[in-house]
């Protein structure tokens, strides 16, 4: 049975023991959980230093059976200190999540490599894939420069690149090159839709992905040719803010909307396992 998980941002005002709780309402299986900010100021949970919020986090995650998936986000830039997120990573194992997305913000190329790999081997150390998002406003801005850069840091075993369907729309690439990826760097997936437009700025890009989404169908994004591209049953992050509607559904209603909506276009392309 597929792993249909909540990412952090679709619903980020809630706290992560209120999060998982609402995932387990909505319907889903699993959670994804902020614990550091995406840009300076962000919003975020740090459940490293907060023992009370992670207790209830773990408490809420056991009563309701939905399992900590990915944790944010983890940015590889050029000041990128390996000991100081290592706390991220012993919270992760300690909540049994299973991946952490990794963001390429290094121009220099070989301390970028250099970096995820030390990464790479400080999370399997603790049972997490560290998976790369090709995002269009970083220095690993499609899904070529993941692989190569998977590819220059040894490609460990638990090395991956995350495919958002946002992203993989406003690149270079297509399904052929999802469809060419080795099985084994493709953990999860994350699923949203857009406006057919593509925002002619970088800041307009950076604002349409953190705040304007839609959910699966309403947009202008081929996702059925996506998921037919990724491995059958490879796991869903459902990651679709909107500021504009989703206050009016509230996070419950938001939620389990934008989770309908990705099943019917997962059945639509015939890839419910």
């Amino acid at each position: 049975m597929r792993a249909w998980s909540l990412a952090h941002l679709t619903v980020l005002d809630l706290a992560p023991p209120e999060m998982i709780e609402t995932a387990h309402q909505a319907g889903y299986t699993h959670a994804g959980l902020r614990l550091l900010p995406a840009a300076p100021g962000g919003q975020a949970y740090d459940l490293m230093t907060d023992a009370a919020l992670l207790r209830e986090t773990r408490a809420r995650s056991a009563a309701t059976g939905v399992e900590v998936f990915d944790l944010e986000i983890i940015r590889l830039g050029p000041g990128f200190a390996l000991d100081a997120v290592l706390p991220f990573l012993d919270t992760g194992a300690e909540l049994g999540a299973r991946a952490v997305l990794v963001a390429g913000d290094d121009p220099d190329f070989a301390r970028l490599t250099a970096n995820y790999a030390a990464f790479c081997t400080a999370a399997a150390a603790r049972g997490l894939t560290a998976d790369i998002e090709f995002m269009p406003w970083t220095e690993v801005p499609d899904l070529a420069t993941a692989q190569r850069l998977v590819t220059a840091a040894g490609t460990p075993a638990n090395a991956g690149i995350l495919v958002d369907a946002l992203h993989y729309a406003r690149s270079p690439g297509g399904p052929e090159a999802v469809a060419a990826l080795p099985g084994a760097c493709l953990h999860y997936a994350q699923i949203c839709d857009a406006p057919k437009a593509m925002p002619p700025t970088r800041e307009e890009l950076i604002h349409d992905a953190r705040t304007n989404r839609l959910p699966p169908g309403e947009g202008g994004i081929d996702l059925v040719t996506l998921l037919r591209a990724l491995p059958p049953g490879l796991p869903l992050s459902v990651e679709i803010p909107n500021h504009r509607r989703a206050p009016a559904r509230g996070p419950l209603g938001w939620a389990a909307d934008c989770l309908r909506a990705a099943k019917t276009i997962a059945e639509q392309a015939g890839v419910t396992a």
